[in-house]
């Protein structure tokens, strides 16, 4: 009879994941890589399909990830000890399930061992973006695509 062991992100806090299992919890989804606009009465974030310039528009991965900081000195790098703060990255984003003690969705690279279910799912907004590059910052508003929270 084989044993039944559950996923460790099932049963470690953030703070107990390994680096790799941290780096491993992003579905690829690029998400938190959108521009964030934030409502000056209400403090609601509004994602829009404005992408970070190092985002690759259809992969949806980081270009340079290893230097992020260095070239986006404002890109925001998670940790568990923010897990407080997870409220404006996407209901569906492993780091923020986890931090909240829920499951992976069934998509999630770590469930169906397909990392390219995200997009296949639409999830992403992979082949549905523009690059920070492309658009003038005064314009961003007239591409809102949903709200935090």
């Amino acid at each position: 009879m084989a044993t039944h062991i559950d996923p460790f992100w099932r049963t470690k806090t953030l703070d107990q994941l390994t680096p790799v299992e941290w780096e491993s919890l992003c579905d690829g989804c690029g998400l938190c890589c959108l521009q964030k606009l934030e409502d000056e009465d209400d403090h609601s974030v509004y994602y829009t399909r404005i992408a970070c310039q190092l985002l690759d528009l259809k992969t949806c991965q980081c270009t340079d990830y290893p230097n992020r900081k260095a070239k986006v000195p404002d890109c925001i790098q998670l940790t568990p000890g923010q897990a407080d703060q997870f409220k404006w990255l996407p209901p569906t984003c492993g780091y923020r399930l986890v931090s909240e003690r829920k499951d992976l969705p069934s998509w999630h690279h770590l469930v169906c061992g397909d990392r390219k279910r995200v997009h296949k799912k639409h999830i992403s907004q992979s082949g549905r973006m523009l690059s920070e590059k492309d658009v003038d910052e005064d314009d961003w508003e007239d591409y809102l695509i949903f709200r935090a929270g």
